[in-house]
């Protein structure tokens, strides 16, 4: 009886035991993991923080992909590392103690488990090594395809229609490809480690009961249950935790390396102060013998020898030809660009218009408000200064309007007015505006320059870098830059008497520059007068706000993942046979894992039998010992050491190999998915129409490419790896309790069914918590990418704290959504290892009560068995649910793979290879929308622009211009018939239709890589032919003087070129190619009137065969074209010679020219007169169908 009141304590001790440790393991787990998620949200604050300080040489040395790259997938490391740190002071510790407990029960024989433990132990250190240098090679490559993945979004308009996509697939497809073969050894790493796991305990018992059985010991049913559940205590910690602990410690080294690396970068040193309210009236820029590098590795300063004095309520203007340094100097003043030598005082508070308008998303008003208070008189006379008050009119939400990512709802002119706006609105002391006004058209610009710059900001310094020659004699003193040295200085009477280059620009403007600054930008909403109304909007219809896409809401996915996912995520990696087969392999391991401990309890139960029969025999033979001995030996030899050790060891064998090649192909199959996925995702965004871009933020398609696909490669494999290993082990456990209490099965199908009750309300849950963490992750990265954008200008207004505080909140919204997941998972794991307890609480007294029924082996088997259970069956469902978490993930990556296509790239009519050899180009009732649902921006086209003929495209905001050549170049698809040449521009490929157009953007874009694939990306022109286009397009001096020539890496989106010279490289671009079809949208707003000439005259002689199209941008430009088409509202307003337009007073175009005064709409007429005249002449064979090779070509210089 005594007996049995002990084995009741023991059973109860168990079951409390199992109890407790369910308690206190999740309650370590919530506390380690939230010390991880503390350190991951600090190092973020950090990086954040960093980026906003980095100089502008540090910043040549990272790149928006790196930075991205950091906050998705190192800073994650911590979260990891701290989950099993521990076990590493834990695993050795509980490893010795086992020793002990093993000794006493089965004397040495521990020891030869413990060596093999022993060699496992610094094997997977080893593996862990390994796996980190993968690790830091994969980040390289990673941070390289996010870098270009940032450039291929950004620049997606462009590379559509330079027909670009196929190199750009090939770059991707090319570093993805470096990247997986380094991930696939990774992953193989981890199926080794984690094979090594799954067999390691099957390993250690057959050493040590085959070295128990070999030194003469016969194996009974407790010594073998009770060794097996001291190598089952330790197993988990030793051979799993620990070299989990050592690979993440080796992945955290490496992140923290690389975190370290961007912490390490030069930062920004800050010199300008605010001044006190009563000496505002002191402010002040004074410079002396300046001398900078922006890369002194080029021998050439980019600014020498500069001296001038700005004092308080003076203009300084400064000019130069493109790439003389007058960002630059600006920069200086800033603080961006150290000096070497000289003297530089700024005395207050700085602000600054960038050249390249910079928006971040939010609201219009807080864009411009910018933290300030909204001063309501203030902000008034602001938007009146700035010209913006009849903009805001037209917009839907007024000055509530929400800016897109990369102010992709407003057009370039609304976003250089709202930039200037924001400058003008800041109190400040000093002003720098950065060629603010190449971006508007005259009228505009006038108003700028009288009411804004000569006006608001009368009484403060202010520095004024420009194109526009005419408005230099109202300011008080001329800065004149060439190659980086002040070539003059003075007043505007001065420089004209002194002789220096600035006279040759001004000869340029009595030619040339009546209209310099007609800038008529396509989609800005720029008249203000009251006029300009009755021409924008007639018959009471609204103007279509063509470009006012509100940005999308990020769609989140609701409800089950479905069977089908998983199907598709499985069937990219490979096919079904393979899966048939991997599948079949899973099962074989498990049998094999499993009949090796039912062989040892079936020799445990045998010898224990055995044993019986030699008493019973001794017993019944009283006092014959030698028969008794006899006996006693034959029927020992009945059980052969030799046949059950022999199957005991192809059992071993068998799990150990079948383990290690159902991991290998695993992993082989989810990685190979992973990649697959990637390309599929990345070639639907290429070949996605561009209206998606307009509406999705960067950040989200990054946040894809970067996040999502990190957890398909790294994560998602050795997660889903894991749960298979687990859920078989699980079903296993459960099926030889059953074999050995059948009657369990009564307790266990309630059980079962709470815990598919809890399993469902729990995923429900946290599936949408995960859902949630993913979008809130976005806005992190959209806020960093739209940061680095503007850096400077946040910078310049001393707003960083503020955007820290921006990002502190975006994280913080992401934080709470992690946060609640952590704790749902632990509110579960906590429940499902209570489920184990009363498992292991049944199964226990159930042996008891069939304690007469049943062999000692199969007891020692069921007990071991569900023990393990405990923290394994929580694991293996939370392995599941992290499957189904993951699976968001593998959701979000195939919704991009699914998105919708543009018409094919190749049809099987191809057009002749001359095509078109004439130029002809009719529009036939055409309408055009952005989107299905999108207001028509083109109405009822009807136009023949005949060969060769040279045609300027006019209009007023939202008329319709440059949705007239995204219609030409079918960027969305317009209904009506465009006819090229005759061949219905519908009816071809995309790629044979734009690769026969080319087209200069209005921001240029260049990407990573040399100049060479800037400018060829196919390969397909002579180094001869290169520096001709250069040479045409007055680079090829600029090229010369870099490092590597043809050669040079440029930085990222071509940020070590100003402006101008991007523009110029991409007409490199357009001459090169040869096009029939040119765009060139506002190709010359930020460069000077000389180069612009030179421009002017590069494509006069290159496509003097081509029809021209010009949108207009400066009205000099167009005003001697063979005709000028007036686009109103999306209709055509009139079609005629620009001398024919100019007898109509009550015309569009007759009143765009009055608008930029006398003098210039004087000269217009004139020029508009002399080119009539000439074309009046029978010489100039022009407007016939049949010219004979005519190009084509389309101006698109903005309005």
């Amino acid at each position: 009886m005594r007996a049995l009141y002990d084995t009741l304590g023991y059973a109860a001790g168990l079951s409390i035991c199992a109890l407790f440790l369910a308690l206190l393991h999740h309650l370590y787990f919530y506390h380690v993991q939230r010390t991880g998620m503390k350190i991951r949200v600090a190092m973020c604050h950090m990086i954040y923080s960093k980026a906003l300080r980095l100089s502008s040489s540090a910043m040549g040395k990272t790149t928006t992909g790196q930075i991205v790259n950091l906050l998705s997938n190192d800073v994650n490391k911590f979260d990891d590392v701290t989950i099993f740190l521990h076990f590493l002071w834990v695993g050795p510790l509980q490893a010795a103690t086992v020793v002990g407990l093993l000794w006493l029960e089965i004397g040495p024989s521990c020891l030869a488990g413990m060596v093999v433990l022993m060699i496992l132990m610094p094997m997977q250190t080893m593996f862990g090594r390994l796996f980190s240098k993968f690790r830091s090679k994969t980040a390289v490559l990673t941070d390289d395809r996010i870098r270009t993945m940032n450039e291929v979004v950004s620049g997606m308009r462009i590379i559509k229609m330079y027909a670009w996509e196929k190199p750009f697939a090939a770059l991707v497809s090319e570093v993805r490809r470096k990247e997986i073969s380094k991930i696939m050894k990774s992953s193989y790493l981890r199926g080794l480690n984690m094979a090594s796991f799954f067999c390691a305990s099957k390993i250690i018992l057959f050493i040590t009961f085959t070295l128990y059985v070999l030194l003469g010991n016969t194996i009974s049913a407790s010594r073998v249950f009770v060794t097996v559940a001291l190598y089952t205590a330790v197993r988990l910690t030793v051979t799993l935790f620990f070299p989990n602990a050592i690979e993440k410690l080796f992945e955290t080294r490496v992140s923290i390396r690389r975190i370290q690396e961007f912490l390490m970068l030069d930062e920004i040193t800050k010199n300008p102060i605010a001044l006190p309210q009563d000496e505002r009236k002191e402010a002040s820029v004074e410079i002396q013998d300046l001398v900078c590098y922006w890369d002194k590795s080029l021998d050439a300063p980019s600014l020498q020898n500069l001296s001038f004095t700005l004092n308080s309520n003076q203009l300084l203007a400064v000019i130069g030809p493109v790439g003389a340094g007058k960002s630059s100097l600006l920069s200086t003043i800033l603080g961006e660009l150290p000096y070497e030598k000289g003297v530089l005082k700024v005395k207050g508070q700085l602000t600054y218009a960038a050249q390249q308008p910079w928006v971040f998303p939010g609201t219009i008003r807080s864009n411009i408000l910018f933290g300030k208070e909204l001063n309501s008189q203030k902000y008034e006379r602001v938007l009146r200064a700035c010209a913006l008050k009849r903009d805001l009119e037209l917009l839907p939400d007024g000055d509530l309007t929400p800016i897109g990512d990369r102010g992709a709802t407003l057009s370039g002119g609304q976003k250089a007015r709202v930039n200037l706006a924001r400058a003008v609105y800041q109190d400040a002391d000093i002003y720098l505006l950065d060629d603010p006004l190449s971006a508007v058209d005259a009228e505009v610009g006038r108003h700028l320059f009288e009411q804004c710059i000569c006006g608001l900001l009368k009484n403060k310094p202010r520095i004024l870098v420009t194109h526009q020659l005419q408005y230099l004699q109202a300011t008080d003193q001329i800065i004149v830059l060439k190659e980086g040295h002040m070539v003059g200085k003075g007043t505007y009477a001065e420089l004209q008497r002194s002789g220096v280059d600035f006279t040759s620009l001004l000869k340029e403007e009595e030619e040339q520059q009546p209209s310099q600054d007609v800038h008529v930008r396509s989609r800005t909403l720029s008249e203000n007068s009251q006029a300009s109304s009755v021409y924008s909007v007639k018959d009471g219809e609204q103007l279509p706000a063509e470009t006012v896409q509100t940005v999308v809401e990020e769609s989140r996915a609701e409800g089950n993942i479905g069977v089908s996912l998983y199907v598709k995520y499985l069937k990219a990696g490979a096919s079904v046979t393979v899966l048939l087969l991997v599948i079949l392999i899973n099962i074989l391991a498990q049998v094999a894992y499993i009949m090796q401990d039912w062989w040892l309890a079936h020799w445990a139960d045998e010898q224990g039998k055995l044993n019986d029969v030699v008493q019973n025999v001794t017993a019944e033979q009283n006092g014959q010992n030698v028969t008794a001995e006899q006996n006693g030996r034959n029927v020992t030899a009945e059980l052969d050491t030799t046949f059950y050790l022999g199957i005991y060891g192809g059992l071993t064998a068998a799990t150990v190999i079948f383990g290690f090649i159902r991991n290998m192909a695993l992993f082989n199959v989810l990685v190979k998915s992973a990649q697959s996925l990637h390309n599929r995702m990345f070639n639907a965004i290429l070949g996605t129409p561009v209206r998606f871009f307009d509406v999705n933020p960067i950040g989200r398609v990054l946040n894809r490419f970067s996040k999502d696909i990190g957890q398909l490669d790294s994560n998602m494999p050795w997660t889903f790896v894991d749960f298979i290993q687990v859920f078989l082990q699980i079903l296993g456990v459960i099926a030889v309790a059953v074999s050995v209490i059948p009657w369990i099965l009564i307790p266990v199908v309630p059980l079962l069914l709470f815990f598919l009750y809890l399993r469902r309300y729990f995923l429900r849950t946290s599936r949408n918590i995960k859902r949630l963490e993913s979008t809130t992750r976005s806005p992190v990265f959209s806020h960093l990418s739209s940061s680095l954008q503007g850096l400077w200008t946040i910078r310049a207004f001393g707003a960083e704290e503020r955007f820290r505080k921006i990002f502190d909140a975006h994280q913080d919204l992401h934080s709470e959504a992690w946060f609640l997941f952590l704790t749902t998972s632990r509110w579960f794991a906590v429940r499902l290892d209570g489920i184990c307890a009363i498992f292991v609480t049944i199964t226990t007294f159930g042996c008891l009560l069939l304690r007469n029924q049943l062999d000692a082996g199969s007891v020692g088997l069921a007990l071991t068995y569900s023990v393990t259970l405990m923290g394994m069956f929580q694991w293996g469902v939370r392995q599941s649910a992290e499957v189904e978490n993951m699976m968001t993930s593998v959701e979000r990556v195939v919704e991009y793979t699914e998105l919708e296509s543009e018409a094919p790239w190749e049809t099987e009519k191809r057009p002749p290879p001359d095509w078109p050899s004439k130029g002809l180009v009719t529009f036939d009732r055409v309408n055009f929308s952005y989107g299905p649902k999108g207001p028509p921006v083109l109405r009822n086209v009807t136009a023949t622009f005949r060969p060769k003929e040279k045609v300027g495209i006019v209009g007023r905001t939202g008329a319709g211009k440059s949705s007239l050549v995204s219609a030409l170049f079918r960027l969305a698809e317009p209904q009506g018939k465009i006819y090229i040449d005759g061949i219905l521009s519908s009816e071809i490929g995309l790629h044979d239709l734009r690769q026969k157009m080319s087209i200069i953007p209005q921001d240029p874009v260049l990407f990573t890589g040399s100049m060479r694939k800037n400018l060829d990306p196919f390969s397909q022109h002579s180094d001869e032919e290169l520096w001709n286009a250069l040479e045409e397009v007055q680079l090829k001096s600029a090229v010369e003087e870099l490092p590597g020539k043809l050669e040079t890496v440029l930085a990222e989106s071509g940020s070590n070129f100003s402006v101008g010279q991007r523009q110029l490289v991409c007409l490199a671009r357009a001459v090169l190619r040869k096009n029939r079809i040119l765009v060139i949208d506002e190709a010359t707003a930020n460069v000077d009137p000389r180069t612009d000439e030179l421009i002017q005259k590069t494509i006069r002689d290159k496509f003097r065969e081509c029809t021209v199209f010009t949108i207009a941008h400066r009205l000099n430009t167009i005003v001697d074209s063979d005709r000028i088409l007036v686009l109103d509202a999306g209709k055509i307003h009139a079609y005629d010679t620009p001398y024919a337009l100019l007898q109509d007073p009550e015309g569009i175009f007759y009143k765009m020219v009055l608008q930029t005064g006398k003098q210039e709409a004087a000269a217009l007429l004139e020029a508009a007169k002399r080119a009539y005249d000439s074309r009046s002449h029978p010489d100039v064979s022009n407007g016939h169908a049949e010219t004979a090779d005519g190009n084509m070509v389309i101006f698109e210089t903005a309005l």
